[in-house]
């Protein structure tokens, strides 16, 4: 055992005779850095409604919303309270891996070190979409028009630095042609400018646009991983459309504030885990088109956000990611 171990062996001690007989003894509020109806507020909702129960009968988590900067205004806030175990929040890609790496001089947290790590809830592609009335149906057709056109094509994302900003540059600079690219406070709010046509593109979370994808607002025109998905087996991978070895997918983690003792840790893990196992829940993350995790512990939860941290560093390398224009 380490010097770092040995000395918070007290406190970890302490916490289950103190605090472990009677927690939760009020609500647990858990924060989504984005607005409410986003990909990360679905599956946040979703899991909190099951998760509850598993701590204890009466426990409640109440949904958080603090939206903006692509989930990092909620992230910096999370980072700076109390790891007592009444705030949690459900963190995502974008505000723990692509803003931390394409603004590295604006994040004011260390998205692996200052948070505790709970577990991993699940994620997905994203997808290309555009507006239902837009003339493109294919990725051929959308590149040969943004080559070709004489103002750049506007897209959207939910956020400067998220993930899907970081994807869209991606897919443009892969594909070889510049955009306009319009940041707005969150996937639904993307979603109900596609609904109006008031942009061209966007890279967009699987979970959020599938609701406006079934109504036709919005058309995929791919997924971004490396196989088809269940829920749009006649889409097209990126790589099917020419773009070869493209793989960009998002996902959703539990987290609290640093700080938080392990024996809380592993009692949040496990009702997690016990909420995730449910079919019911697995099923209902899936048809919201969230892919629910597999076992998880808190030390692989951190392990993953510092790998991916780590490859949404390499990509924003390759693109060379500017803020504005893309």
């Amino acid at each position: 055992m380490n010097r770092r171990t040995l000395l918070a062996a007290p406190a970890l001690l302490a916490w289950p005779a103190q605090a472990q007989p009677n927690y939760p003894d009020r609500p647990i509020n858990v924060v989504v850095g984005f607005l409410a109806g986003g990909s990360t507020d679905i599956a946040a909702r979703l899991l909190v409604d099951r998760m509850a129960p598993h701590l204890s009968p009466n426990a409640r988590m109440i949904i958080d919303n603090r939206p903006g900067a692509g989930g990092s205004i909620g992230a910096e806030y999370v980072a700076r309270q109390n790891p007592d175990g009444y705030l949690l929040a459900v963190q995502s890609a974008s505000s723990q891996g692509t803003n931390p790496a394409a603004l590295p001089d604006t994040v004011r947290y260390d998205a692996v070190e200052d948070f505790s790590h709970i577990a991993i809830l699940g994620g997905g592609p994203m997808l290309i979409i555009v507006p239902g009335s837009s003339p493109y149906r294919t990725v051929a057709e959308l590149v040969a028009a943004a080559k070709a056109a004489r103002s750049p094509l506007l897209w959207a994302s939910s956020g400067i630095g998220g993930i899907g900003h970081l994807t869209g540059s991606l897919f443009a600079h892969r594909s070889g042609f510049r955009g306009e690219y319009v940041p707005y406070r969150g996937g639904s709010a993307v979603l109900e400018a596609m609904r109006k046509a008031e942009i061209d593109f966007s890279a967009e979370v699987l979970a959020s646009a599938y609701p406006h994808v079934r109504d036709g607002s919005s058309r995929p025109l791919a997924v971004t991983s490396l196989t088809r998905h269940p829920l749009l087996p006649d889409v097209p991978t990126l790589q099917e459309c020419g773009l070869n070895g493209f793989e960009v997918v998002t996902w959703n983690l539990v987290q609290g504030p640093k700080g938080m003792p392990e024996p809380l840790l592993t009692r949040l893990n496990r009702a997690a885990m016990e909420a995730l196992a449910e079919p019911t829940l697995r099923r209902r993350l899936a048809d919201a088109g969230v892919d629910p995790a597999e076992s998880s512990t808190p030390a692989s939860t951190r392990a993953f956000a510092a790998s991916e941290l780590d490859k949404f560093r390499s990509i924003v390398r390759e693109t060379g990611l500017t803020l504005g224009r893309t």
